[in-house]
């Protein structure tokens, strides 16, 4: 049997078109802007989301942290959720490349309250206060959460009010879009800048866009080669984000669906809590802290079973659905848990 990769979605390895794809490639020096491949994705993804241009970057971590690093100045303040990608999971990058300093607000599941966010803004020219230089948001949430849109248009309203740009970590923002039935320009609307990942449940081996205006993205073009992003032959990989983009984000809600249908299983296991309401896209949470059992023996278990899945963080498991795990593999991961902890 084949191993079940339930880790993440940052597993998933290259579809068969991606692979003859990258094979038949036609690539340049991408430093010197001559590569085609690039260019017809970065224009087609800026399309996408609505923005003037784009910019292929290697990694969603690499694409925030040269957003900041472009819209912001040294020093300057960031407003952010607590809980967030930039704050939880990019490294302290900030403070080491943006020089910037990070502001958080408390979150309800990666929400945040608008009203919280504008009494954080630096609305006075003070000697001691830094300057506001940006204010981020992230949906769908690295959390499982989406965002609700009305939530995200209020608080770019409060940002132009102030004349503060908006970036949004928007690596899962198809799954967001598929979760709320809206076309993904609906969501990145409302943010002056987007990032998204081409990888993840989009299966391209390497990638992530940073898109915004113009003049933004001529920036950040100077700014990724000061990072060491100025890639060369990059069209290689430039060509299986472009099968990522035209084919596999009409497919992402069956990585939903499935997602739902595991919560559901779980739920029925005694001992196991799910709270179905909370799974909005392929990510499912689940405490088991109520069955006693050794947590490194019951991942080995697992593992012995060809399922992959990672310990508990703060009590609870993470599984995450994607293009290579279908129905009949996750009926395979119920049981063996069954068979773990007998009823």
């Amino acid at each position: 049997m084949k191993i079940i990769d339930l880790r993440s979605d940052t597993v998933t390895k290259p579809t068969s078109k991606m692979r003859e794809a990258m094979f038949k490639a036609i690539v340049g020096d991408d430093v010197y802007e001559d590569d085609p491949t690039v260019k017809e994705l970065e224009k087609y993804a800026a399309k996408l989301v609505g923005k003037e241009a784009a910019l292929f970057v290697p990694s969603g971590t690499f694409g925030n942290q040269l957003s900041l690093f472009t819209h912001c100045k040294r020093g300057d303040e960031v407003i952010l959720g607590d809980d967030c990608h930039i704050v939880a999971h990019e490294v302290g990058a900030a403070s080491v490349i943006a020089g910037v300093q990070l502001r958080t607000v408390d979150t309800d599941g990666g929400i945040m309250d608008p009203l919280r966010i504008e009494r954080k803004i630096r609305k006075e020219d003070d000697i001691h206060f830094p300057h506001t230089g940006l204010i981020c948001m992230e949906n769908a949430h690295s959390v499982g959460k989406v965002v609700p849109i009305d939530n995200m248009k209020e608080i770019y309203e409060i940002a132009k009010k102030y004349e503060i740009p908006v970036h949004l970590d928007g690596a899962r923002v198809f799954n967001a879009a598929a979760s709320l039935g809206v076309e993904v320009i609906d969501i990145t609307k409302y943010c002056d800048s987007v990032m998204f990942c081409l990888s993840k449940g989009l299966c391209a081996p390497v990638g992530s866009i940073l898109a915004g205006s113009k003049d933004f993205i001529l920036k950040a073009r100077k700014n990724r080669k000061l990072m060491g992003g100025g890639l060369r032959q990059v069209g290689f990989l430039a060509s299986a984000g472009l099968v990522a983009l035209k084919e596999m984000v009409k497919r992402i809600d069956e990585d939903h669906e499935n997602a739902k249908y595991l919560g559901k299983k779980l739920k029925e296991i005694t001992g196991i809590e799910v709270n179905l309401e909370e799974i909005h896209i392929n990510m499912v949470f689940c405490n088991m802290e109520k069955i006693h059992h050794d947590v490194d023996e019951f991942v080995q278990y697992m593992r012995d079973k060809n399922i992959l899945i990672n310990p508990p963080e703060d009590g609870m498991y993470r599984f995450v659905t994607n293009y290579w795990v279908n129905r009949e593999e996750l009926d395979h991961v119920i049981e063996s848990i069954k068979t773990f902890f007998p009823q």
